[in-house]
């Protein structure tokens, strides 16, 4: 396992669309090791694959109390088939560091995913699993949380972080 590096906008990797996973065989299995050994040290409760610069249908979420066992989520081409209610939630982003905004969500979601062993299944979010499931599907599709802002509160952040990457580069 290894912990991998985290893309960081305004990387254009983090603007694709995924590419569905036609197999689940061994570099599957290791990308899915590796993108949680990277989640749990970043720390973050979830991450897609693209976020670590491959473009596939794959993310991995735990948003077990840090206190508890781990519960690994594993979700491979995740789709979004049933959603209801709307609630607000303050999220964050590691491919955004150091910015967190009020982010509308639908406040119930029924996925559907294959796990690891290639059956489908799904299961129902609300309130942080619901927010990280939607939230790494985003991912998934090249969206980000800042994307769903107020188009100002949007071009400030974006503003922002751009100056900040080009502060980082002069160093």
């Amino acid at each position: 396992m290894a912990v991998l590096e985290i893309l960081h906008y305004p990387n254009p990797v983090l603007k694709e669309k995924s590419q569905t996973i036609q197999k689940i065989d061994g570099s599957i299995r290791k990308l899915v090791q590796d993108l949680a050994e990277t989640m749990y040290s970043a720390p973050g409760v979830g991450l897609a694959a693209n976020q670590v610069g491959c473009p596939l249908r794959l993310a991995v979420i735990d948003v077990t109390p840090h206190d508890q066992p781990k519960k690994l989520l594993v979700l491979i081409n995740p789709e979004i088939v049933a959603a209801e209610g709307e609630c607000t939630w303050d999220e964050g982003c590691l491919s955004v560091p150091d910015c967190n905004e009020e982010v509308k969500r639908y406040q119930k979601v029924v996925v559907r995913f294959q796990n690891l062993e290639g059956e489908t299944v799904e299961i129902t979010g609300e309130e942080l699993l619901g927010v990280a499931l939607q939230h790494e599907i985003d991912h998934l599709d090249g969206v980000l949380f800042i994307d769903r802002l107020s188009p100002l509160k949007k071009r400030l952040i974006k503003k922002r972080l751009l100056k900040k990457e080009k502060e980082g580069k002069k160093d």
